[in-house]
């Protein structure tokens, strides 16, 4: 019996052992855990403060730009008061020309840009045509006429510009034949209720 009773110490000092590896572990395994929650609730936390942060940024990313037209506005009201009280057409255009060329300026600071219409052929990318003529004089898709500007924004096209447009009297002969055609087939043609 004895035999037995120290092959069991061995034993028991090897699970010993090997449970206090494991409780370390587990130890280790709570403390990792423990550090994912953290860091879990710091992204969370960072991400809605983030989001508050672009929020505010938005909601007065254009104060500068505001208190520099609030200035222009200023200057609007002078500008009529000073003609109001002499009775001068000529004081009022002098000074809303001024606060036009003043706004132009400050537009084109922050990266606004005119489309440039006359003397150049259509883009749809860049013009919208408000009106097509037929004519002979200049060439198909010139432009005649600029009805309202059209702007880019570093580049970008915020608003295309409204433009008279030539198209040729051939060309808008066979347009008006093409759909003359159109019209005639017989899956277009719509029967009448007897």
């Amino acid at each position: 019996m004895e035999k037995n009773s120290k092959n069991k110490k061995p034993d028991i000092k090897a699970l010993e052992a090997e449970l206090k590896v494991l409780r370390e572990e587990l130890s280790k395994k709570d403390d990792y855990q423990d550090n994912f929650l953290r860091l879990q609730a710091e992204f969370d936390n960072f991400r809605k403060r983030s989001a508050k942060e672009r929020q505010e940024f938005i909601k007065y990313a254009n104060e500068s730009m505001v208190l520099e037209l609030i200035g222009m506005l200023d200057n609007f009201e002078r500008s009529i008061k000073a003609a109001d009280e002499k009775q001068d057409f000529k004081l009022l255009h002098q000074g809303v020309d001024m606060i036009s060329k003043e706004l132009h300026k400050l537009l084109s600071e922050k990266g606004l840009k005119k489309i440039v219409t006359a003397g150049e052929k259509f883009d749809p990318h860049k013009h919208e045509a408000f009106e097509v003529v037929e004519s002979e004089d200049g060439e198909e898709g010139d432009i005649l006429e600029e009805f309202q500007p059209g702007y880019l924004l570093n580049d970008r096209i915020i608003r295309p510009a409204k433009v008279k447009v030539i198209k040729n009297k051939e060309v808008i002969v066979e347009d008006i034949k093409e759909q003359q055609e159109e019209e005639i087939k017989p899956e277009n043609i719509v029967e009448e209720d007897k």
